[in-house]
């Protein structure tokens, strides 16, 4: 009875953020509008142990350069989607990543979430479809992607913050 009592005022230490964004740059030039990020990730024990145990982990990057308009919805003016597909293959002890048509293997978790989580020149859109006199703002995520798991999963993780491995943010265009 006395250890329900003190449960809460005892203090729980804060938890460290799963996903951080350490960098994220829009670069015009001559011939396109392009995003370089770096993200820092790192999987909770539940999303790492699912992952071992032979579920394949989903993880998006977008980014969406957009015209603010007052007076209307905003002016989708480039978009750029990339997907991974991460799994862990136990008869080797190494984890693959794939993406499109390409597969690499690498040695450690860490290494696999390396190729994830940094992208240089992405291209968004052209340079021709940006108007230099007007305002642009790039919406950006990088998350993982809960509605590719296996279905009796995506039932049971809804609600758990483990599971909610995502970071956004959206920057202004420098003219």
């Amino acid at each position: 009875m006395l250890a329900c009592v003190l449960a809460p005022l005892v203090p729980v230490p804060a938890r460290a953020e799963a996903v951080e964004l350490i960098a994220l740059d829009v670069v015009r030039s001559d011939d396109e509008v392009s995003v370089d990020f770096a993200v820092r990730a790192t999987l909770p024990a539940p999303v790492e142990d699912a992952l071992r145990r032979g579920i394949a982990l989903h993880f998006e990057a977008e980014a969406v350069l957009v015209r603010p308009r007052w007076y209307w919805r905003d002016v989708r003016v480039g978009r750029a989607r990339r997907e991974w597909r991460l799994s862990y293959q136990p008869l080797t002890g190494s984890f693959r990543v794939s993406s499109g048509g390409l597969h690499q293997t690498f040695a450690s978790l860490d290494e696999a979430m390396a190729t994830m989580t940094r992208l240089t020149r992405w291209r968004v859109a052209a340079a021709a479809d940006v108007d230099p006199d007007e305002r642009h703002v790039l919406d950006f995520v990088w998350r993982l992607d809960t509605g590719e798991l296996p279905r009796p999963m995506q039932i049971g993780i809804g609600n758990l913050p483990e599971w909610q491995l995502a970071v956004e943010r959206r920057i202004e265009l420098r003219r």
